[in-house]
């Protein structure tokens, strides 16, 4: 078969350039000439549009061939398909040994795709411990799933409750909180201790003392929205002491590990959350 279409192919080029001299020539003579032009023109032009089964397919020219351009506008378009997209989200690791290069991953997707919040937490503060490591790694994956132009989603990287003595700050599009039990229970013991200290000193009263009160100091210290999603890795059914207050109308979402966790993983996790109702207590 292969060697018909190649004899066909040269019969093919052969009545081309027959085509192409004698419309030379027919051009050097009279309007009889011009006739017999068209007519064998008309004749032989099946022949120039006959396909040629040797031709590659090109790609389209708008298609970009770079592979992390592709990414990002495919983190891009995901973001803004989905009906809802949490403002915060968290990444609760509930195994005991974490992976970085797999939760940098995780966070890099999710500034691709738009979240302006990402609490990353363990129950045993290795994160918080080993900030500039996970640092170093959110910078690599984003160079690795991103490419160069991965520079526009760099990120805030704010490392304790203290932010500011504390932060390693690239750039301030995104967020990355890294938290510990210790931004848990240990800071509503803490405010609440600051309340305490308030009344005594009479600067406020204890009629002053409120849920709102607490409420306000805890932001304080945080300074950060409430998580809408939290995935949590891991077979353990708790929350671990992941800011117990902020985490009231928080939807969670369990996957079986952050090891070796994909993009689809992470999209599914976005897509059920976008397509849950929150009643908000009703």
């Amino acid at each position: 078969m292969a060697l018909l279409y190649g004899l066909l192919w040269r019969l093919l080029l052969v009545l081309v350039r027959v085509k192409r001299a004698l419309v030379s020539w027919l051009r050097q003579r009279s309007w009889r000439g011009r006739l017999w032009e068209r007519a064998v023109a008309a004749l032989l032009l099946p022949v120039a549009g006959f396909p040629d089964h040797r031709r590659k397919i090109l790609p389209p020219q708008d298609a970009d061939p770079n592979p992390a351009t592709r990414r990002r506008s495919r983190c891009l378009s995901d973001g803004k398909a989905l009906e809802k997209l949490p403002v915060h989200i968290g990444l609760m690791v509930a195994e005991e040994e974490p992976s970085y290069p797999d939760i940098a991953s995780l966070v890099v997707w999710c500034m691709a795709l738009g979240v302006s919040w990402v609490s990353v937490y363990d129950h045993h503060g290795l994160f918080q411990k080993n900030s500039p490591r996970l640092q170093e790694e959110i910078l690599r994956q984003q160079q690795n799933l991103l490419g160069p132009d991965g520079s526009k989603y760099n990120v805030e990287l704010l490392s304790s409750g203290q932010d500011e003595q504390q932060h390693y700050v690239v750039s301030c599009r995104s967020t990355v909180k890294v938290l510990s039990p210790e931004d848990g229970k240990t800071s509503i013991v803490q405010a609440a201790r600051k309340l305490c200290h308030s009344v005594e000193n009479k600067e406020r009263s204890s009629r002053d003392i409120s849920v709102s009160m607490l409420d306000v100091l805890l932001r304080e210290s945080k300074n950060i929205p409430d998580p809408e999603l939290v995935v949590k890795f891991g077979p353990v059914n708790s929350t671990l002491g992941f800011l117990p207050w902020h985490i009231r109308l928080t939807e969670f979402i369990s996957l079986a590990s952050h090891r070796d966790v994909s993009y689809e993983d992470l999209l599914d996790a976005l897509q059920r959350y976008s397509a849950c109702q929150q009643r908000l207590g009703q």
